[in-house]
């Protein structure tokens, strides 16, 4: 008896490295101009390819795929003086782009992903914050 194939992880699913990148993208491309979170990432980044190959990196790990990130991405937002507004105003554009550009149930599990996310970095920010009496 054949065993079943194992699914294919999200990241296959979305369409490997080249389908992420396109993802990433466009919505970074989006965020780059909005009114309330581009100033703040406009203002952090100098090499936007670089960046989104980083990011591309660190989504890729998130996704299943290959695991080439190694960086303090929670430490890097704690100075930035994040708001709730800031976590809202990204998640709305990630689940537009997600919703846009991937099928439904990728999309989906995408914006789980990223929701996940956004609730431990609030958590550790607000810890940062609480350290430091502000």
């Amino acid at each position: 008896m054949q065993k079943p194939n194992p699914p294919s992880s999200l990241f296959d699913r979305i369409g490997a490295r080249p389908g992420l990148m396109a993802l990433l993208r466009q919505f970074y491309a989006d965020v780059r101009q909005h009114h309330e979170i581009g100033p703040i990432f406009n203002a952090q980044i100098e090499n936007w390819p670089k960046h989104l190959e980083k990011i591309g990196d660190f989504w890729s790990a998130v996704t299943g795929g290959p695991q080439g990130y190694a960086g303090p991405m929670p430490q890097r937002h704690f100075p930035l003086g994040l708001e709730e507004k800031h976590f809202e105003a990204w998640l709305d554009l990630w689940r537009r782009n997600c919703r846009i550009h991937l099928a439904p149930s990728e999309a989906n599990e995408m914006i789980r992903f990223a929701e996940g996310i956004g609730v431990r970095l609030r958590g550790l920010i607000a810890q940062e914050r609480a350290a430091k009496g502000k």
